[in-house]
C-alpha cells in the first residue's frame, strides 16, 4: 500500500483563501503520487511533494515566506529517509527558494546532518543550487504580515511500495522572527521524523513543538502499539498542556494516516492507493 499525506501549515485562514489553499495541497499530494505509483520511493515523493508547495505563493515556504524583522527571508527545510533514519536538514539560509532540495542534497553528501546560516551556500554551490534573486520569494502577503501566516509550515509524509517511510518540511519560519532563528522544521524528533515505523511532518508554534519534540514523541507511541490517530492526539493534548501552544501533525504507519490540529484549519491532501481525500483539517 501506498500513501502520500501533505499539509499547508495549520493556524487561521482567511475563508477566501481555503480553495487555494486547497487546490495547493491537491497538487502536490499529486506530484508525490505519481513518484510512488511508478514504483519510487517515498524519499523522492515527499520532496517532490514539498518543492510544489515551496513554489506556490500561497504557502509560508519558499516563495511566500514570512519575512524576519528586517523584512529578509530566511528559510528551514528537513527531509528523513525512515529506513536508515539519515537526515538532511538547513536552517535560516537567507533567500533559499528551494530549501527541501538543499535539504536533500544534505543527506545524499551524507557529511552532516544540518547546515545553518549564510554559510550554507558554500555547500548549495558545490551542488548547484544558486539563491533566488533579491527580494524574489517576497510577496505582498508577507509584507502586510497577515495574521493567516504568521505561523505555518509545509510537509509531507509518505510510504512506498516497499513500506519505507519518508517526511520533508519546508517552512519560512514566523513573521518578525529575528534572523537566525531556526525553528522546529529542520530539526529531527521536532518537526520531522521518520523511522522503520511512521513518517510525521508538524507544523504551527515552532518553539513549543521544540520544547516537547513532537515528531518523536508521536513516533514514540507508535512504535508502543497506539494506534496513530491516538497517538497525535495525546502528543498534541500534551503540547497544549506543556506549552499552551499551538500545532498541527501529518503521520503515516503502515495501516493508517492521520491529520490533526489544534488551531481551526490545516489544508492537507492525501493520497492512499489511488483513493483521494483533502479537507482543511480535523480540530481536536
Amino acid at each position: 500500500m501506498t500513501a502520500i499525506v501533505v499539509h499547508g501549515g495549520a493556524g487561521l485562514v482567511a475563508a477566501e483563501r481555503h480553495a487555494r489553499l486547497r487546490d495547493g495541497v491537491r497538487a502536490a499530494a499529486a506530484a508525490g503520487d505519481a513518484i510512488l505509483s511508478r514504483g519510487g520511493s517515498s524519499l523522492d515523493a515527499v520532496v517532490a511533494a514539498v518543492r510544489v508547495l515551496e513554489d506556490d505563493p500561497e504557502f509560508n515556504a519558499g516563495c511566500g515566506s514570512a519575512l524576519t524583522r528586517d523584512g529578509t527571508v530566511e528559510t528551514d527545510a528537513s527531509v528523513m529517509d525512515g529506513a536508515t533514519q539519515r537526515v538532511g536538514a538547513v536552517g535560516a539560509v537567507p533567500d533559499l527558494g528551494c530549501a527541501i532540495a538543499l535539504a536533500r542534497a544534505v543527506l545524499d553528501r551524507g557529511e552532516h546532518v544540518l547546515l545553518a546560516g549564510s554559510s550554507a551556500w558554500d555547500f548549495a554551490r558545490e551542488v548547484g543550487i544558486a539563491p533566488a534573486p533579491a527580494g524574489a520569494l517576497i510577496t505582498e502577503r508577507a509584507r502586510m504580515r497577515l495574521a493567516d501566516v504568521q505561523k505555518g509550515t509545509v510537509g509531507a509524509v509518505a510510504r512506498d511500495r516497499d513500506g519505507r517511510f519518508a517526511a520533508a518540511t519546508s517552512t519560512g519560519g514566523i513573521a518578525g522572527k529575528r534572523r537566525g532563528r531556526v525553528g522546529d522544521s529542520p530539526i529531527p524528533g521536532a518537526g520531522t521524523w521518520a523511522d522503520a515505523h511512521c513518517a510525521i511532518s508538524a507544523t504551527g508554534d515552532g518553539e513549543a513543538i521544540l520544547r516537547v519534540a513532537l515528531a518523536h514523541s508521536i513516533a514514540m507511541r507508535i512504535a508502543s502499539g497506539t494506534p496513530i490517530d491516538r497517538a497525535v492526539r495525546e502528543s498534541l493534548s500534551e503540547l497544549q498542556r506543556v506549552t499552551n501552544g499551538s500545532a498541527g501533525v501529518i503521520a503515516v504507519d503502515r495501516s493508517a494516516f492521520s491529520a490533526l490540529q489544534l488551531s481551526s484549519t490545516m489544508p492537507v491532501a492525501a493520497i492512499s492507493d489511488g483513493v483521494h481525500a483533502d479537507s482543511m483539517g480535523t480540530q481536536i
